[in-house]
Parts: structure tokens; C-alpha cells; sequence
């Protein structure tokens, strides 16, 4: 299990979590902003509950955009928080009714948020959605690959975990812990509508960056 980078107290930087927004739409890898601030990037299939998770992690309503048709924003989002943290929206991933040069075009900006991102070593976490209902699809377990084989910081988040009842709630939860694929920390199951999960994330936010 990986273990977070402890940094001690006198370290820690304040932030104004009040102080947010959306600093850029990014199509294309040139717009990835250059600020040496950490970032945490936001990971999980269309119709995951991405938009909403951010919404609900940052207090706000609407600041991130939630879509009518599952994964049809292919851009990356930066929220700027308060000048010291990045928080990254990565397009959602397993759309099937996406025609070949949209697929494309998500695969060389997703791709590019790795490979060309000028800033990737200030990366420090990375926050994989799975929908605690059906647990992980083909396309998480590709994303987890990637993260096991470059050793990349991860937390796995169990989103819609207030649309199950105590028995599958367990179950669920459970099987993602047990899971083959899934080899950094502990599962962290999420609500948007109660809220459950919230603090536990900051906290582990908290444990990778310098806030």
C-alpha cells in the first residue's frame, strides 16, 4: 500500500477554499497552465458523478458543469483554488456513442494531460471515481493499469453510495477493497447528497499536497 507523504505542520499552507474557479477549459495541452501549484487530478467514466463530486467537495452548486449527455465535454477543467491548488476535471472515459474522431481527440488530450503536461511533477494525487453500484468497468480497470504500472498516487472514490441499501452497500464495498486492480490505500465511500465522504477526501487531498 502506498503510504502519503507526511509533511510536517510548520510546512502546511493555508488556503481559502472560498476562493475558487475555473481557470480554463483546456482542448489542447498548450492551454495546460504553467503556475508551479500542486494539482490533483479527477478521474472516472461518463455519468460517474464527476461534476457533481467537485461541486459537492468545493461547496458550490453549479461551478462544475454537469452534462445532459454523458461525456460530451472533451476538455480538462482547472479549478484554481485560491492560487495554490489545482483541482483537474479529466473528461470522462467509456463512451460508447462517441463517433472515432471524438474518441480520438479524448485519447490525444487525456494522453497529452501525461505526457505533455509541463507541470506533471506537481501532480500529487489522483482522484479515481468508480460507481459504487456496478463497480469497476473495463475502462476503470484500464485506468488502474496505467496508474499501478507508473506508480502514480491514487485514491479510489465509491461514488452513488446513497443509492444503495446496508446489504449491497457492504457487498460492494468490499469487493472493491478486495480488488486485484485497486492497490493504493482505502476506498472512500462518497454522497453528494449527504455528504458522506467529503471530509475523509480533504483529508487525503491534504495528505499529498502541501495545504
Amino acid at each position: 500500500m502506498l503510504h502519503p507523504i507526511r509533511i510536517p505542520k510548520e510546512k502546511l499552507m493555508a488556503f481559502n477554499i472560498q476562493n475558487v474557479s475555473l481557470r480554463i477549459s483546456a482542448g489542447f495541452p498548450s492551454q495546460f497552465p504553467r503556475d508551479a501549484i500542486s494539482q490533483v487530478a479527477f478521474s472516472g467514466r461518463s455519468n460517474v458523478g464527476k461534476s457533481s463530486l467537485i461541486n459537492s467537495l468545493l461547496g458550490r452548486k453549479s461551478l462544475a458543469r454537469t452534462s445532459t449527455a454523458p461525456g460530451k465535454t472533451i476538455t480538462i477543467n482547472f479549478y484554481d483554488i485560491d492560487k495554490k491548488l489545482f483541482l483537474v476535471d479529466l473528461p470522462g472515459y467509456g463512451f460508447a456513442r462517441r463517433c472515432p474522431q471524438d474518441k480520438e481527440q479524448w485519447s490525444r488530450l487525456t494522453d497529452g494531460y501525461f505526457t505533455e503536461n509541463k507541470n506533471f511533477d506537481l501532480l500529487h494525487l489522483i482522484v479515481q471515481l468508480i460507481d459504487s453500484r456496478i463497480g469497476p468497468t473495463d475502462d476503470d480497470l484500464v485506468m488502474l493499469d496505467f496508474m499501478n504500472k507508473n506508480n502514480l498516487p491514487y485514491v479510489v472514490v465509491a461514488t452513488k453510495i446513497d443509492k444503495l441499501n446496508k446489504t449491497d452497500r457492504e457487498k460492494n464495498l468490499e469487493a472493491l477493497r478486495n480488488h486485484s486492480h485497486i492497490l493504493r490505500g482505502n476506498i472512500i465511500p462518497y454522497s453528494t447528497i449527504s455528504g458522506e465522504g467529503k471530509t475523509e477526501l480533504w483529508k487525503s487531498i491534504k495528505e499529498h499536497t502541501n495545504l
